[in-house]
Protein backbone atom coordinates (compact mmCIF):
# COMPACT_ATOMS: atom_id res chain seq x y z
CA UNK A 1 0.00 0.00 0.00
CA UNK A 2 1.34 3.31 -1.12
CA UNK A 3 1.49 6.17 1.56
CA UNK A 4 0.83 9.53 -0.57
CA UNK A 5 -2.40 10.21 -0.53
CA UNK A 6 -1.91 12.92 1.89
CA UNK A 7 -5.80 14.59 2.92
CA UNK A 8 -7.40 11.96 0.99
CA UNK A 9 -5.82 9.09 3.55
CA UNK A 10 -8.73 8.66 5.77
CA UNK A 11 -10.34 7.55 2.33
CA UNK A 12 -7.87 5.02 1.54
CA UNK A 13 -7.69 3.47 4.77
CA UNK A 14 -11.52 3.04 4.55
CA UNK A 15 -11.32 1.71 1.15
CA UNK A 16 -8.63 -1.05 2.50
CA UNK A 17 -10.98 -2.17 5.50
CA UNK A 18 -14.17 -2.11 2.81
CA UNK A 19 -12.47 -4.41 1.12
CA UNK A 20 -11.23 -6.81 3.32
CA UNK A 21 -14.21 -7.03 5.56
CA UNK A 22 -16.07 -8.05 3.10
CA UNK A 23 -13.80 -10.59 1.94
CA UNK A 24 -13.73 -12.19 5.68
CA UNK A 25 -17.22 -12.06 5.56
CA UNK A 26 -17.08 -13.72 2.17
CA UNK A 27 -14.18 -16.28 3.84
CA UNK A 28 -16.85 -17.56 6.45
CA UNK A 29 -19.40 -18.71 3.78
CA UNK A 30 -16.24 -20.18 1.71
CA UNK A 31 -15.85 -22.21 4.79
CA UNK A 32 -18.58 -23.80 5.42
CA UNK A 33 -19.41 -24.35 1.73
CA UNK A 34 -15.85 -25.98 1.57
CA UNK A 35 -16.32 -28.30 4.41
CA UNK A 36 -18.92 -30.73 4.14
CA UNK A 37 -19.78 -31.71 7.30
CA UNK A 38 -18.30 -29.36 9.50
CA UNK A 39 -18.80 -29.20 13.23
CA UNK A 40 -21.97 -27.66 14.78
CA UNK A 41 -19.95 -25.33 16.62
CA UNK A 42 -17.88 -24.26 13.89
CA UNK A 43 -21.03 -23.83 11.65
CA UNK A 44 -22.48 -21.88 13.86
CA UNK A 45 -19.45 -19.33 14.85
CA UNK A 46 -18.91 -18.66 11.14
CA UNK A 47 -22.57 -17.45 10.68
CA UNK A 48 -22.29 -15.30 14.12
CA UNK A 49 -18.73 -13.88 12.24
CA UNK A 50 -20.79 -13.65 9.05
CA UNK A 51 -23.15 -11.18 10.52
CA UNK A 52 -20.44 -9.68 12.64
CA UNK A 53 -18.54 -8.74 9.57
CA UNK A 54 -21.53 -7.74 7.70
CA UNK A 55 -21.95 -4.98 10.48
CA UNK A 56 -18.73 -4.02 10.44
CA UNK A 57 -18.52 -3.59 6.35
CA UNK A 58 -21.69 -1.60 6.46
CA UNK A 59 -20.21 0.61 9.04
CA UNK A 60 -17.09 0.93 6.76
CA UNK A 61 -19.39 2.15 3.99
CA UNK A 62 -21.30 4.52 5.85
CA UNK A 63 -18.31 6.01 6.98
CA UNK A 64 -16.92 6.36 3.11
CA UNK A 65 -20.15 7.67 1.93
CA UNK A 66 -19.79 10.35 4.76
CA UNK A 67 -16.43 11.45 3.69
CA UNK A 68 -17.37 11.93 0.18
CA UNK A 69 -20.85 13.34 0.82
CA UNK A 70 -18.71 16.24 2.86
CA UNK A 71 -16.57 16.39 -0.49
CA UNK A 72 -13.47 15.04 0.73
CA UNK A 73 -13.72 17.29 3.70
CA UNK A 74 -13.02 15.38 7.05
CA UNK A 75 -12.88 17.50 10.16
CA UNK A 76 -10.49 16.32 12.90
CA UNK A 77 -13.18 14.57 14.94
CA UNK A 78 -14.52 12.33 11.87
CA UNK A 79 -10.57 11.30 11.51
CA UNK A 80 -10.48 10.11 14.92
CA UNK A 81 -13.57 8.00 14.57
CA UNK A 82 -11.94 6.23 11.49
CA UNK A 83 -8.90 5.57 13.33
CA UNK A 84 -10.67 4.03 15.90
CA UNK A 85 -13.05 2.07 13.31
CA UNK A 86 -10.01 0.80 11.45
CA UNK A 87 -8.46 -0.17 14.54
CA UNK A 88 -11.49 -2.16 15.67
CA UNK A 89 -11.02 -4.09 11.89
CA UNK A 90 -7.81 -4.77 12.84
CA UNK A 91 -8.90 -6.43 16.18
CA UNK A 92 -12.29 -7.92 14.69
CA UNK A 93 -9.67 -9.58 11.94
CA UNK A 94 -7.30 -10.97 14.61
CA UNK A 95 -10.21 -12.55 16.91
CA UNK A 96 -11.72 -13.79 13.21
CA UNK A 97 -8.13 -15.79 12.79
CA UNK A 98 -8.50 -17.03 15.42
CA UNK A 99 -11.53 -18.94 14.62
CA UNK A 100 -9.88 -20.06 11.45
CA UNK A 101 -6.93 -21.24 13.10
CA UNK A 102 -9.45 -23.25 15.73
CA UNK A 103 -11.15 -24.61 13.04
CA UNK A 104 -8.01 -25.89 11.11
CA UNK A 105 -6.31 -27.22 14.36
CA UNK A 106 -9.53 -28.79 16.16
CA UNK A 107 -11.80 -29.87 12.94
CA UNK A 108 -11.77 -33.42 12.60
CA UNK A 109 -13.54 -33.09 9.44
CA UNK A 110 -10.53 -30.39 8.20
CA UNK A 111 -7.57 -32.98 9.45
CA UNK A 112 -9.07 -35.04 6.52
CA UNK A 113 -9.20 -32.40 4.36
CA UNK A 114 -6.23 -31.27 2.74
CA UNK A 115 -8.10 -29.20 0.30
CA UNK A 116 -9.98 -26.94 3.18
CA UNK A 117 -6.49 -27.00 5.27
CA UNK A 118 -4.94 -25.16 2.38
CA UNK A 119 -8.06 -22.69 1.93
CA UNK A 120 -8.02 -22.04 5.48
CA UNK A 121 -4.52 -20.84 5.41
CA UNK A 122 -5.05 -19.09 2.68
CA UNK A 123 -7.87 -17.07 4.39
CA UNK A 124 -5.89 -16.55 7.50
CA UNK A 125 -3.17 -14.96 4.91
CA UNK A 126 -5.78 -12.57 3.62
CA UNK A 127 -6.56 -11.50 6.69
CA UNK A 128 -3.15 -11.14 8.13
CA UNK A 129 -2.45 -9.05 5.24
CA UNK A 130 -5.28 -6.26 5.78
CA UNK A 131 -4.28 -6.44 9.29
CA UNK A 132 -0.48 -5.57 8.16
CA UNK A 133 -1.72 -2.46 6.00
CA UNK A 134 -4.19 -1.40 9.42
CA UNK A 135 -0.84 -1.64 11.60
CA UNK A 136 1.34 0.36 9.51
CA UNK A 137 -1.61 2.92 8.65
CA UNK A 138 -2.28 3.28 12.51
CA UNK A 139 1.52 3.54 13.64
CA UNK A 140 1.93 6.35 11.15
CA UNK A 141 2.33 9.54 13.02
CA UNK A 142 -0.73 10.89 11.62
CA UNK A 143 -0.91 13.63 14.71
CA UNK A 144 1.61 16.04 11.86
CA UNK A 145 -1.09 15.66 8.94
CA UNK A 146 -3.43 16.14 10.76
CA UNK A 147 -2.76 19.13 11.96
CA UNK A 148 -1.97 20.41 8.56
CA UNK A 149 -4.84 18.41 6.36
CA UNK A 150 -7.45 17.91 9.46
CA UNK A 151 -9.18 20.72 11.15
CA UNK A 152 -10.26 20.36 14.81
CA UNK A 153 -13.66 21.54 15.20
Amino acid sequence: MQFYYGHQMPLRILDEAEFWKHQEEEHTVVIRELVTGLEKEFVDALHEWEKALSKTHQQVVSFIETVIRSNYYVPYSLYQQVMQLISFCLEESERFIELCRQIKDESKVVSENQTAKVVLVHIIRESEYFIGIARALLSQNFQSMAGHHYQKS
